[in-house]
């Protein structure tokens, strides 16, 4: 059971930012298709990043409890793919909401 942890982490964490997007309607709940599109292709170019740094021996997976095992590639967990859809709806969210801010200082004028 503790091999899930950092992946259960990791979808909570997905979820906790479902739940903000939900709130304030940033990215999915506005354009779905829109914020599909930006985070898949974000992850596709990451997962690309680590493939070559996998490939020259620049990164490397190393071991850890809390994680399934499960790989996507050779020395490529699955919990990274999850990592950084995390990070690239977390950077679309921060955008948005910064994106909507500065719209509304510009109305305010």
């Amino acid at each position: 059971m503790i091999g899930l942890a950092y992946l259960a982490a990791l979808l909570v964490s997905l979820g906790g930012l479902a739940l903000l997007d939900r709130a304030h309607r940033l990215a999915f709940w506005s354009d779905w298709r829109r914020s599909a599109l930006c985070v898949g292709i974000g992850v596709v170019a990451f997962l690309a990043w680590d493939g070559a740094g996998l490939a020259l021996g620049i990164f490397a997976r190393g071991d850890s409890p809390h994680m399934t095992g499960l790989l996507l590639a050779p020395e490529l967990p699955v919990e990274e793919a999850f990592f950084l859809a995390l990070l690239c709806y977390l950077a679309l969210l921060a955008w948005r909401w910064f994106e909507r801010t500065a719209e509304g200082r510009e109305q305010a004028r």
